[in-house]
Formats: C-alpha cells, structure tokens, sequence
C-alpha cells in the first residue's frame, strides 16, 4: 500500500463548489474550515455554499437536462458513466487518502471497500441504463396503450459523513442512469471527496452542469436546495431529525418527491442453536466496529440466548482486541477517529447514559488517544442493558454495544421490534423454520440471516419507521424512483 502519510501531505486539497463544471468560490465568499478528526487541526478552508450558490446550480443542472443529458441516449450515458467509474479507479489512491484524511476513517477501508465500491457502483447502474424496457399493455384492436420512463429532472443529494464516496455513487448510478441533473450537497464534514469526484465526472466527459456540488451546512444551503421550486427530487441520507426538515422543505414548496434513508438501532439476534459461535463473534465485532460504529446499518444491539451468552460475549471480547484504535492513515489500524469533536461528546454522552440506567460496561466506555488532539472512543460493550433504556432506544453511531438476553424465540423478536427504527437486523440460527420466521417477523429494510451485511448492489437498502420511506438506494428499485411513470393511450381507430 501506498505511504498515506506521506501522500497526504503532498494532496491537492478541493476546496471550491463545482457548479456548471467549473470550481467556483461561494457567491459570499464565505468559506468554512474542514477538520482532521484525528488530530482536531484544520485541513482546509472550504467555499461556504449559500442559498444563491444552490440557485447557480440549479440553474445549470436544469440547463444540462433540458439540453444534452435528457436527450442522450441510454447506451452513450453508460459509457460516460463507465468512463467516469474508470477515472475514479485511476486515482483510487489520491481519493482514499483524502477520505481517510477528511473522515478519520481507516485507509485500510477507504482503499479497500470504499473507492472500489463507488467505481463498482456507478459501472453496474450504468450497466443498467440501456436494458430497462418501456412496456406496451394489453389492450383491445384499435388502441396503442404505452407506459413509458421518464427522468424526473433535477434531484438535490443530501450526503452524509459516514460514507462520503460511496453514498455519492449510491445517488449518482440511478440519478444519471436515468438521465437526471442534481445538485450535491455534502456533508460539510467531508466534502473534498464528492468535489473531486465531480472533477473526475468532468473530466470523464460527462456535460457541464450535469453534476454539480455545492458545500455548506444545512441551513445556508441544505435548506435552500430542500426548498428550491425548480428542483423536482430529494435524496437525503442522514439522521432521522435531517429527513423531517426535507420532509417539511418539500411540503411548503413544490411538494418534490423526497427520498429519505435515515438511521437505525439494528438487532443482531443470536438464537441457542447458532452454528459456530466463534463466526458469530466475528461478524458481531465487524457489525458495531467497522468504520468505527459511524454505521446506519451497524448491529448495535446483541440480543443473545441466555444459554450460549457468557460463551460468545467471551469471544467478541478477544475479537475486539483485534480493532485497534489509531491513526487513520496507518494500515494497521482498524478504528479511525468519530468525526468531529459533537460526535465524540455525543459518544461519551450515551456511554454516561449507560452507566446510568444501570448497565454494566464490561469493556472500553473511555475516550482514548486524546494527546493526539483527535476524537477517538475505544470499543465498548455494555451488558444487562434494559429495554427502553437509552442505550437500547437511542441510536449511539460509535462503537459502542449493547447487550440483552432471552429465553424465549417470541422474546427475541420483541425486543428485536422493540425500536422506532426499522433498517437492518441480522439473525444467527442453525434452523431454516425460525431464521424464515424471524426474517419475515422483525421490521427492517434488511434482513441477513448466518451472516452481517447490506446485500449488494442488486438488492434495495433502506428502512422502515424513523429509518425513513418514499425510496431505496442501490439495485433497480433505485431507478424508479427517479423517474416518472407516463401513460400514453393512443386510438389508432
């Protein structure tokens, strides 16, 4: 692997809005500081979007659909697209790094999961664009009865700062494999790499104005693009609390049809006939550590047979010996820094909650690395944890677990239901007759069973519940949504 370290300090780092395919300072000429988690000091200064940036790019978004991308035909879309997935594997490297580099997040996984992910993502959707068929009806003599796809024009991306690239990629395979526009809106934790990854769209060929990015927090320009009258979809991934103010956004102004993916307090049900317990502990400790528990779909809630609890809380305790908090930029580390310094209180705040409600934190609860001036939590693991508790209810997004028992398999799958979220669960049994029963009785998006995961990009990921609703991200569900359905009856009589 290439020296991140040392790379890091020679990058060319995006700071500017790309609008129109040109990079372009904030109308205002505000700009905002973008962070290193991991040593607190400041990267960047970043073009402060404002409500007058987000108009400038809607602007040129529907410049672009109305003009060339519309009219482009699905097979030339593809090879742009393809052409774009290949510039991004080209600088696999310069965009690992700054991911890591932004986001705290291990290099390890930047380079490994999250680069390739979004090359592979935006290749299958284009893959897709040129064999989605129209379809005719059956309809008496006399009558040609089509119902035909169409773009829904220009869709606004609310990102988030968990996955930076690979929800872009999630957005983007659909929004332009239907011919689409949109306007990005980063996180404005991480908003270097989605600015260099329209870079690369440019440079790939695909027309100006067909992705445009504008950073800024929520209420400079997350709100304006929410409300803008000429933007016709929203997709947002981020918090419950984020998806309702789109929500509102969209119902005081054109009513555009709003895509929410939003977060989840994810069971992993272990019943007492699970096969291979020490398999079991590997996908657990993966499910609440990987990317440092920053994860929507992360298992934070180990809900285990009294009978097999002591032995498998055993081997998820020396399984977490192995996730080594550290430098993000080190391969050897394996959880990377919260991302900013709110996150890390709001970490350490859950861990005091638990210990208030009773429960018995049986490994890590403290903020580790701190003479390094970054926002690092060590791997946590609370047990006794009571229904209805904070930690059980309340969504952490650190790596931090929460661990109940039962005795009954009708008990798991209540306390399985028992959240306000429905996106992911993961269930472990040796038995074909309970993990079906268990699959189609607990409320989530997703449901795996003998392992932990999000499907791939052929299956839809989003939620139930405060986990949001009104789309999918990933597989061919995501392409309907962002288009219109038009029906059209022609009397040949």
């Amino acid at each position: 692997m290439t020296d991140a370290a040392a790379l890091a300090a020679t990058l060319r780092l995006p700071t500017k809005a790309m609008i129109g395919g040109r990079a372009t300072e904030s109308a205002t000429g505000q700009t905002f500081a973008t962070i290193n988690p991991a040593t607190g000091v400041e990267l960047a200064q970043v073009a402060a979007g404002s409500a007058e940036d987000i108009d400038r790019a809607v602007t040129a978004a529907r410049r672009a659909f109305d003009g060339p991308w519309s009219k482009t035909s699905p097979a030339d879309r593809k090879l742009l697209m393809q052409r774009f997935a290949t510039l991004i594997e080209a600088n696999a490297t310069e965009l690992a790094t700054l991911e890591s580099l932004e986001g705290g997040k291990p290099i390890t996984d930047t380079a490994g999961i999250d680069v390739p992910d979004t090359a592979a993502t935006l290749r299958w959707h284009a893959e897709a664009a040129d064999k989605i068929n129209d379809q005719l009806t059956p309809t008496g003599g006399g009558v040609v009865s089509m119902v035909v796809r169409e773009p829904i024009g220009v869709v606004g991306a609310v990102l988030p700062w968990n996955f930076p690239l690979m929800m872009a990629a999630w957005k983007l395979g659909p929004i332009l494999a239907t011919g689409n526009t949109c306007v990005l809106k980063p996180a404005e934790q991480t908003s270097m790499t989605t600015l260099r990854l329209a870079e690369l769209a440019t440079e790939a060929g695909i027309p100006d104005g067909v992705i445009n990015v504008v950073p800024g927090d929520g209420p400079s320009a997350g709100e304006p693009l929410g409300r803008h009258p000429d933007v016709d979809a929203i997709a947002c991934t981020g918090s419950t609390e984020t998806g309702r103010r789109f929500l509102h956004y969209a119902a005081e102004s054109n009513l555009k049809r709003v895509l929410l993916e939003c977060g989840g307090k994810n069971p992993f049900v272990v019943f007492a006939d699970a096969d291979d317990l020490d398999s079991v502990a590997e996908h657990m400790v993966t499910s609440i550590y990987w990317n440092g528990g920053q994860n929507c779909s992360s298992n934070s809630r180990l809900i285990v047979h009294g009978s097999i609890k002591d032995e498998l809380m055993a081997l998820v305790a020396e399984k977490t010996k192995e996730w080594v908090v550290g430098d993000p930029l080190d391969p050897a580390t394996r959880i990377g820094a919260m991302i900013e310094a709110e996150h890390l209180d709001k970490v350490l705040g859950n861990i005091a909650a638990g210990r208030e409600d009773g429960a018995n934190c049986v490994l890590g609860g403290n903020r580790v690395r701190a003479d390094s001036g970054g926002f690092f939590v060590e791997p946590t693991i609370f047990d006794g944890v009571a229904p209805g508790s904070r930690l059980a209810t309340d969504e952490v997004f650190g790596p931090v677990l929460a661990v109940m028992t039962f005795d009954q398999p009708e008990d798991a799958i209540r306390l399985a239901n028992d959240t306000d979220y429905g996106l992911a669960a993961s269930v472990f049994t040796a038995d074909l007759r309970t993990a079906h029963l268990a699959a189609r009785t607990i409320k989530a998006g997703t449901i795996t069973v003998n392992t932990y995961g999000e499907g791939d990009a052929t299956t839809p990921f989003g939620g139930f519940g405060l986990s949001g609703f009104g789309g999918r991200d990933k597989s061919l569900h995501a392409h309907d949504q962002y288009t219109e359905l038009k029906t059209i009856w022609i009397d040949l009589s």
